[in-house]
Parts: C-alpha cells; sequence; structure tokens
C-alpha cells in the first residue's frame, strides 16, 4: 500500500526519521512463506495481509504475527494491500475516539482518498449519519454517491456546511493541518470531536522547502484550554503507526480489524483501489497521490511489469503546490498510465 505518511517519510516531515538507505512502506499482502518457531495460527502458504514498520515495498517481508491477518476468501492481493492502514485509521477516529452513533454528522477532508472512502463507507454502516466531504472537482462524479454533501476542496466549505447544518457538526476528521484546525474547530457543535490525523499540506505546499513545512504550522490556530471548556469542544489526534509501533497496541488494533472483517464479509465495506504500480513507477505512484490525483488507494505491485512510456513523457514532475483542479484530464498527465482498477 502507497500512503501520505510515505511522502512524508520521503521529505523528511516525520520526527526521527530513520537513517538511510531504507525501505519504505508500511502495509504490505501476500503469501506466507516462512514461520518462526514459536508462531501459531498460521500455516505457510496461508493469504495474508500486514502492518509493517518500514520495509513493506518489498518482494520478500517480514514482520511480527501480531501485526499479520489472513485474508478473507473472496478478497484479491490489492484490496488486501489497500485494507488495513485506512479501515484501521477510519474505524479508530469514528468508533474508539469520536463515538460515532446514530444521526451524528462528521466532515472529512480528501473525500476521495483512501482514508476518506473508507469514512464514507463505515458511516453508512451507522442509521442517519450525515457525511459531509471536501475534495477535488474532477472526483465529484465518482465519489457523489459516497457522501450526503460534496463540496470543492479550494471552496469556502465552512459556509457551505452551516449553510446546511447551521450548529455545524459532530465529528471532524483533519488530515490537512494549516489553516483548516481553526476551520475545523469553528465547525464543531458543543461535544463534538476534532481529530487531527495528518498534515498533507506540509508535502503538498507551494515549496518544498523547510519554510513552507513551518508556514502550515504558524496557520494552525492556538488552541486555548478554557475556550474548549466553555465552549464543550473535544480536540484529539490519532496516529495509527504510532499506537502500533510504539504504545503497544497490536491486540486492540486486532480486534478492531476482526470487526472490519466481519464488516467485509456481510458486504457492508470494501476497499476502493484506485490504480497498480510497478515498483520501477513508484516516483509516479507517489506523484499522483502528491498532486491529489487518486480515487481511493494506490498499489505497488512487485508482479506487475511497468507500462511503457509514453510519448509525450518528461523527466520533471509537477511542482508541489500545483494541484489537480486546473487539468481535469489528471489521468493524461502522468508520465506512466498505470492499470486502472
Amino acid at each position: 500500500g502507497l500512503n501520505f505518511i510515505d511522502l512524508m517519510v520521503r521529505q523528511g516531515n516525520i520526527d526521527n526519521p530513520p537513517k538511510t538507505p531504507l525501505v519504505p512502506g508500511f502495509e504490505c499482502s501476500g503469501i506466507v512463506e516462512a514461520l518462526g518457531d514459536t508462531v501459531k495460527g498460521f500455516e505457510i502458504g496461508d493469504r495474508v495481509m500486514a502492518f509493517v514498520n518500514y520495509n513493506a515495498w518489498a518482494e520478500v517481508v517480514c514482520t511480527p504475527v501480531e501485526f499479520v491477518y489472513k485474508i478473507p476468501d473472496d478478497m484479491n492481493f490489492s484490496e488486501a494491500a489497500a485494507f488495513p492502514m485506512n479501515f484501521v485509521t477510519a474505524y479508530m477516529m469514528l468508533f474508539e475516539v469520536a463515538n460515532l452513533r446514530e444521526g451524528m454528522s462528521v466532515l472529512v477532508h480528501s473525500a476521495g482518498g483512501g482514508v476518506g472512502q473508507a469514512v464514507a463507507q463505515l458511516c453508512s454502516t451507522i442509521p442517519n449519519v450525515t457525511v459531509f466531504g471536501t475534495a477535488s472537482s474532477f472526483k465529484h462524479e465518482a465519489i457523489k454517491n459516497s457522501v450526503t454533501h460534496l463540496f470543492d476542496r479550494n471552496a469556502d466549505y465552512v459556509q457551505e456546511v452551516k449553510r446546511i447544518s447551521t450548529d455545524g457538526v459532530d465529528i471532524v476528521l483533519d488530515c490537512l493541518c494549516g489553516e483548516n484546525t481553526g476551520k475545523g474547530l469553528s465547525l464543531l457543535k458543543p461535544l463534538g470531536t476534532y481529530i487531527l490525523y495528518g498534515s498533507s499540506n506540509m508535502v503538498t505546499g507551494e515549496t518544498k522547502s523547510f519554510f513552507s513545512f513551518a508556514k502550515s504550522w504558524w496557520q494552525v490556530e492556538k488552541v486555548n484550554p478554557i475556550k474548549l471548556y466553555e465552549e464543550n469542544k473535544v480536540i484529539a489526534g490519532f496516529s495509527l503507526l504510532n499506537l502500533l509501533f510504539k504504545q503497544n497496541r497490536g491486540g486492540l488494533i486486532k480486534r478492531v480489524m476482526d470487526k472490519l472483517l466481519n464488516l467485509y464479509n456481510s458486504k457492508k465495506i470494501k476497499p476502493v483501489v484506485d490504480s497498480l504500480w510497478a515498483l520501477e513507477e513508484v516516483k509516479e505512484a507517489m506523484q499522483r497521490i502528491h498532486d491529489r490525483g487518486n480515487i481511493g488507494k494506490l498499489i505497488l505491485d512487485v508482479e506487475k511489469a511497468p507500462t511503457p512510456l509514453m510519448a509525450n513523457d518528461s523527466t520533471e514532475t509537477s511542482e508541489a503546490g500545483e494541484e489537480e483542479e486546473d487539468h481535469e484530464g489528471d489521468n493524461e498527465n502522468k508520465e506512466r498510465m498505470p492499470f486502472i482498477q
């Protein structure tokens, strides 16, 4: 699986990045080739998906058994590689942190991305949940049925939400950071929960410099605890990788995965795969996420041969701040055309 956190690792926008050389990637699917002496519950030949603390973008991956889960019979390998990070993140935020219940409302940014689509699907399992989503305009036709109200990501979504729901929303899921933090808090109803789970604006700023990185944080509104108390609002953060690899909550994640696989088996949720890429095409795949061109998850497939270069290829990648809204034929502007699901 290719995730936004991989772009942050590449650009050094994380705490304590590992020393190079390193193999990126935090989730994968495949077939068990070997077992540790004490491993129980798995056999060689089992189809599995797993979390990995780096090193997932490889032909052979080693990870502790507590991070490994069997793949349902009717789930293919690309769906399995798209499943763990997005759906566990979405489930934990909605149900473990924000306590989503019937009749609530949710605002999710990047509604067309992997986590956004997982959030929309999980919200649909609870009666009468209203989902407000922001996404690039060219994605609206493809994802319009997955959310209740869809707004252009460059529009004044605060006013649009308040026009529909004057009180605001119960839950805000923010993967953007920057100026969106203050906007999200302003939209919360009393007893509402704002969850910061990423900072993609730091990667897709106008430049790839430290100053762009710092500017995103300067725009974050100072959170006043007294104001939170007076307004009855909750602000939270969520990092699945820290929960797994630094805070030793593998048991909790396994229970969540069991619930998610039950939802999958009952056909209530299904991972959305945007496209498959060869390992040699990782630069183009990362650029597609960087430009917010994907609908659902990008997958690196170790068995896929690279797509031949197109005649209009360029070795240059687009500038960090050039958003895809300016060219709706986004797929046509990529250097390679992957297999699109």
